[in-house]
């Protein structure tokens, strides 16, 4: 169905892209602000006390707002109460020093809409009424310890009597240039209340660290008491303007040096005047700080508005290329608004399909909002970052030999999908690539941009590594990307053959890196480190191992396992066109078929515990950690259901198909999970064979292990009671069951894989079960869960795991929905995308707006339901 939305997309895509939501919710204390003379004082150099007085170096944040695809212009919403020490212009939380389970956003917003041009969009946020609790967050996390739960906004009592503003900000395009925005706050508590509202414009500072660069301006717009207009080196002239009667507020988007450094910080530049932060104490401490001048790079529309209890007020703006007045944000200003409502809810109506409870079509289209919300624009040089700015002081030579000193290509400047705009507002690769599967049920171009973005030369090493994330690009994500591009060739309709087949020779190199890179041994068998999976074993897999020891992983083994499949899959796809395909075909087919020989000649397959472990070699003996983990059910990823006529029909593929299987019995057995049948519809290749798949599954879908009421757990329970220890090297090393936050530092500590459900890893395994389904056929049922007297067919086991999955964000029995804490309980239809999330409880872990990874809800709710 081509709905106006696919429309804009398909006419003129670029230009209604051209603004989007593409501000960063936090930028301070950022890898790429981090200026201390070792590079590693992320946390401390650039806190939130900083960003309001201190101009960023590479990118801009903000709230509820837009920018442009270059962030040269921002326009952003800043709130008072009238009891802050601060404006509120940017989401507070605690840095991974701060908190006692690492990085934590302390506020509560919400994204409740937005399409694919972000022709409409809706923000929501709960502002207390009540002087922000700053100081009582950071104290009270500092005194607890990782056993102790997290101390949050709601526990200081300021939303006690419902005493906050509901904010809600929606976005609305006239035309590509032309963007209308409401403010709507309501008065929640029992008291009368004021509340300032700053609609805020400002440039990013891109004159300050080069030597007699032009500096732009915002001025009064003539003949508009209300407006302002952009002028100077940056794209199209911009009016603002609003309604009512604001005062005009003006300043510099720059550093207030004298309170932040003592002195002018080494730069050639004059220091402004009326700094950053000039509007801050113009409103909150009363201060003549503002321009008197009128102009700036930086300015503000001042609102004061009362509401009375359950009252709502409302300020209106728009951003334009063209001329407007008053009148354009009456009447006409309507009408957009409820024309972009009407084209999106089209929109999602035909991206989900109408079978779909509404229920979860909510839960669908906000997941769908969040990934929409939570693009942004990425800047970093690393070579830059490195050697410094013209106009600034000279970084320390220790940079040259520090963090991520070995990617001076890296050169990003994209809008890209985020994991979190405010936790990890920087992309991170196999996040992404779980991302481009949900967004391609949207934006499908957008889609494979992204994933060949990650792999294009100013992301990709030139040695094939693709960049893990900004705290070090030199760590190891799984290597899903061609898993993902072959998901966004199948929700495309498999038509796209210029896409797979450039991600296909992109991948080629990357591939190249693993099996030189991460097979020390030459044997097959691959490490990788802590492949994402932070604290997932008792010892730390991304340092060294002490000495005489060398890790074998059976997850990495797998990962590329399945690497090896997915790049067959694209090859037998790609030679339909063109026969050479069908020579890399056979490559991929056999690097496939050693690894899985090697997997179970080299002890990653313990037969005694019918499950898969690590391995620690001394050059003597192998010990395998017997963990009943996540790393042990990855090897069930690793499978292909090949239909049998394109294995067997004449030609490369089927030709050395049939001498290996023939001539390599040895290894073809470790491949095939039967006599392959001609008469079969299909040929199974898989690292588990039906076998060890059946024995794994029985441990896997067991309520004592793995199976809980919201997914599959990443660490068996069975450990809650049995933690499993390892001496390594003199020391004791143990991992016990942990299903919600992690007690331990191990990796970060921040994220933990002992026991919680993930949501990419239950996502492959689904798919998994749906291909050993697809083989073995509705007539093969197993013990569902194990121990019950219930048989299901792998499909239906599939479909379950993913409705627990989804019960995660539905209202229960009592109306609640099981991810939400005791708080936001209360904004009930509003819902959010953590991390990860408590496997016995099902409550929201981590990161809070993980809607990157975790929207492959989106993506399991419409194909589920899909004809």
């Amino acid at each position: 169905m081509a709905t106006s939305e696919h429309r804009r997309l398909e006419s003129d895509r670029r230009g209604w892209l051209r603004w989007g939501p593409y501000l960063a919710e936090r930028a301070w204390a950022t890898v790429r602000e981090d200026y201390s003379p070792d590079g590693k004082g992320v946390w401390e150099f650039f806190p939130h006390d900083h960003a309001r007085s201190r101009a960023y170096r590479w990118n801009e944040d903000g709230l509820g707002g837009i920018c442009d695809v270059e962030q040269e212009l921002c326009l952003a919403f800043s709130f008072w109460n009238g009891r802050d020490p601060i404006l509120k212009e940017r989401l507070f939380g605690l840095t991974g020093d701060e908190g006692n389970h690492g990085e934590d956003a302390k506020e509560y917003w919400w994204y409740l809409d937005n399409t694919p041009t972000h022709s409409y969009m809706r923000w929501a946020y709960a502002y207390p009424q009540a002087a922000f609790p700053y100081d009582e967050l950071i104290r009270e996390n500092a005194r607890r310890s990782r056993i102790d739960g997290e101390f949050e906004l709601g526990d200081t009592g300021v939303f006690d009597e419902d005493r906050y503003w509901d904010i809600e900000v929606t976005w609305a395009k006239a035309t590509a240039d032309d963007m209308c925005a409401v403010v709507r706050a309501t008065n929640r508590g029992p008291d009368t209340e004021t509340l300032h509202i700053l609609p805020t414009l400002w440039f990013r500072d891109t004159w300050s660290f080069e030597i007699d660069a032009p500096v732009p301006d915002i001025s009064p717009l003539e003949g508009n008491p209300t407006g302002l207009v952009t002028a100077g080196v940056y794209g199209r002239r911009m009016q603002l303007i609003g309604d009512g009667d604001p005062v005009r507020l003006f300043c510099d988007n720059a550093t207030n040096r004298s309170k932040i450094f003592g002195d002018s910080h080494g730069s050639t530049s004059a220091a402004s005047a009326y700094p950053k932060d000039a509007i801050n104490d113009h409103v909150v401490n009363g201060l003549a700080s503002c321009n008197p001048d009128q102009h700036g790079t930086k300015a503000a529309l001042w609102y004061q508005r009362e509401a009375a209890p359950g009252e709502s007020i409302e300020v209106r703006i728009r951003l334009s290329a063209k001329a407007h007045t008053a009148h354009d944000l009456e009447a006409h200003f309507d009408a957009v608004l409820a024309a972009r409502a009407e084209d999106a809810d089209e929109f999602y109506g035909s991206v989900i399909p109408p079978t779909v409870s509404a229920e979860d079509a909510r839960i669908a289209r906000q997941a769908f909002a969040g990934l929409l919300w939570t693009k942004q624009f990425y800047n970093f040089d690393v070579e830059r970052w490195i050697k410094g700015d013209p106009n600034g002081p000279k970084p320390s030579g220790l940079r040259r030999h520090g963090r991520n000193a070995a990617w001076w290509h890296v050169h990003n400047k994209d809008i890209i999908s985020m994991p979190d705009a405010w936790e990890y507002p920087w992309y991170a690769a196999w996040d992404l690539a779980f991302h481009c599967i949900a967004l391609a049920h949207v934006d499908i171009q957008f889609a494979k941009e992204q994933l060949l973005l990650l792999c294009s030369e100013e992301y990709m090493h030139p040695n094939g590594q693709l960049p893990a994330y900004e705290w070090a690009f030199d760590d190891v994500n799984p290597p899903v990307h061609a898993m993902a591009a072959l998901a966004v060739y199948e929700i495309d309709g498999r038509k796209d053959r210029v896409f797979l087949s450039r991600i296909f020779h992109k991948l080629l190199i990357n591939f190249t890196w693993w099996v030189n890179r991460k097979d020390a041994g030459g044997r097959n068998v691959f490490e990788g480190g802590f492949l994402g999976l932070d604290n997932i074993s008792p010892i730390n897999r991304s340092e060294d191992m002490p000495a005489g020891f060398r890790l074998e992983q059976s997850d990495g083994t797998a990962w590329m396992a399945a690497f090896a499949l997915r790049m067959m899959e694209m090859s037998l796809e790609l030679s339909d066109a063109d026969p050479v395909y069908g020579d890399l075909a056979v490559k991929f087919f056999d690097h496939f078929a050693y690894i899985a020989h090697a997997t179970h000649e080299l002890g990653l397959w313990q037969e005694d515990l019918g499950f898969y472990c690590d391995l620690l070699h001394n050059g003597e003996e192998a010990v395998p950690l017997a963990v009943r983990s996540m790393v042990g059910l990855i090897p069930l990823i690793a499978v292909s259901a090949l239909p049998t006529d394109r294995v067997l029909t004449p030609g490369p593929f089927a030709d050395h198909f049939l001498w290996f299987v023939t001539e390599r019995r040895w290894t073809a057995e470790y491949v095939l999970s039967a006599e392959y049948d001609a008469a079969s519809p299909s040929i199974l290749l898989g690292l588990a064979d039906v076998r060890r798949f059946a024995r794994v599954l029985t441990t896997m879908v067991d309520e004592g292990e793995f199976l809980s009421d919201f997914g599959i757990r990443s660490l068996s329970a069975a450990h809650r009671e049995k933690p499993f220890s390892v001496s390594l090297g003199g020391i004791e090393a143990t991992i016990g069951y942990e299903p919600a936050e992690s007690q331990t530092p191990l990796f970060g500590g921040n994220s933990n894989w002992r026991g919680p459900v993930w949501f990419p890893v239950n996502y492959v395994l689904i798919e998994a079960l749906k291909v050993y389904g697809r083989h073995l056929g509705s007539a093969h049922t197993v013990q569902y869960p194990t121990g019950s007297e219930e048989s299901r067919s792998l499909d239906a086991i599939a479909d379950d795991i993913a409705d627990k999955l989804i019960s995660l964000f539905r209202r229960d029995a009592a109306g609640d929905r099981p991810f939400a804490d005791r708080y936001a309980a209360r904004w009930s239809d509003r819902v959010l995308f953590h991390e990860y999330f408590h496997a016995d409880t099902g409550k929201g872990l981590g990161a809070s707006h993980q809607t990157g990874w975790t929207a492959l809800v989106a993506d399991l709710i419409v194909r589920r339901a899909a004809p």
